[in-house]
């Protein structure tokens, strides 16, 4: 029975993955030249936790391929904001929203060219303990949501940019 299922699901997937083609829809990540140019980027961030936390993601995003030469250069600019939300009567706050906005810079290597630029913007909220070491967690677990999210977004418009540079031959 479920050996029937599931030829039954593949032979779904496939009848709907032939009608997409037939339209011409590709995967984003279809074209293995937006994978590798994206592996290809080396990724300078701006100083601080935020700047690092970034770096990582990104790398971890674009699946870095530290054996090759790169042949972009991103360099990214943090700037960061919380503001306190939900004040008890006390004037304390129990509520945070943090933003993050990421400028970034592509440059082409080795010509220098400017070959894309962008900005992301991340707001997300977080609660504040009364506990001075929870409430810095709590502050650090929100500065990694919000760089991880802000790489994500990178990652698809950088991913949206290769595919139709791609697909110009530019």
């Amino acid at each position: 029975m479920r050996a029937r299922r599931n030829l039954a699901v593949a032979l779904a997937v496939g009848l709907a993955s032939a009608g997409l083609a037939g339209c011409g829809f590709t995967p984003l990540y279809g074209d293995p030249s937006v994978v590798s140019n994206l592996a290809a980027i080396d990724i300078v961030a701006s100083e601080g936790r935020t700047g690092y936390l970034i770096r990582q993601h990104l790398d971890d995003a674009f699946a870095k391929n530290r054996g090759a030469a790169p042949a972009y250069r991103m360099d990214v600019s943090v700037a960061e904001a919380r503001y306190p939300r939900g004040v008890r009567i006390d004037n304390v706050a129990t509520r945070y929203e943090y933003v993050l906005e990421a400028t970034y810079r592509l440059t082409s290597l080795p010509s220098g060219a400017q070959a894309k630029r962008g900005r992301v913007r991340v707001a997300l909220t977080y609660d504040s303990a009364d506990q001075p070491y929870a409430s810095i967690a709590a502050q650090q677990d929100a500065q990694d949501r919000a760089a991880s999210e802000a790489a994500r977004r990178i990652q698809l418009e950088l991913a949206v940019w290769l595919a139709g540079e791609n697909r110009t031959g530019a």
